[in-house]
């Protein structure tokens, strides 16, 4: 008999642990080893420095860059990264420099045709290389969390041109040669979740040392302000 009832017992304990176990909540899956790669997507105002005399910004500039980034965490809480990535990049200038061809070669005035133009502007596309160092307050039970990156961008100019349009005429020069294909810049981009300041400093000069406005060498470089989306 004592042999009967233990073996009802063990049967007993046996279907009881066979059965399926619900929780009152799901369970969440915890990435110990995840990684913040990324889509970003940033819209910014443009602003030129260095300008030679008598050059100005007279307009709203905009720019529009967008890419992937890959996170490669460095340390064991992985809230320290550095990521490398892949974009495209536009960006536009509305000044008073007059840019025209003759016999080919491109001249730069502060000197326009009409007395009142409509539009005076260049607009550049890039592809970009960022590399940058990442720190955030990130843990892997959510994406919500506090960001500094900070990085260097590296571009190559694929295409340009330069508009101008007043009520006499229309000037437009496509892949201005005097424009530097290269382009090397600095930024920083902090905020919390999706939104995030973003700012960009250019370290070298928008055209090549062959272009100059009145004799003086056109030096200007660029500034950028405005905001990154990170996408996950």
């Amino acid at each position: 008999m004592r042999f009967i009832i233990i073996g009802f017992l063990f049967f007993n304990i046996t279907v009881v642990f066979s059965q399926e176990i619900k929780l009152p909540y799901p369970m969440i899956a915890v990435d110990s080893l995840y990684r913040e790669d990324q889509f970003y997507l940033a819209i910014t105002y443009n602003t030129i420095f260095k300008t030679p005399k008598g050059v100005s910004q007279n307009k709203f500039s905009t720019g529009l860059k967008a890419g992937f980034l890959r996170d490669m965490p460095i340390n064991d809480k992985r809230n320290v990264a550095i990521a490398s990535g892949l974009g495209l990049s536009y960006s536009n200038s509305f000044q008073n420099l007059f840019i025209y061809k003759v016999n080919g070669t491109p001249v730069y005035s502060t000197n326009t045709i009409g007395s009142n133009y409509k539009i005076n502007k260049f607009e550049q596309v890039f592809v970009d290389v960022p590399i940058e160092f990442r720190w955030r307050t990130s843990v892997p039970e959510t994406h919500k969390f506090w960001r500094v990156y900070s990085g260097l961008q590296m571009s190559y100019l694929i295409y340009s041109k330069s508009i101008y349009t007043d009520e006499i005429s229309s000037i437009t020069v496509s892949n201005n040669k005097d424009f530097n294909k290269f382009q090397l810049g600095i930024y920083l981009a902090v905020g919390y979740n999706t939104w995030n300041f973003y700012s960009y400093y250019g370290l070298l000069p928008v055209f090549s040392s062959d272009a100059k406005v009145n004799g003086e060498r056109i030096e200007l470089q660029a500034l950028h302000f405005g905001l990154m989306f990170y996408i996950l």
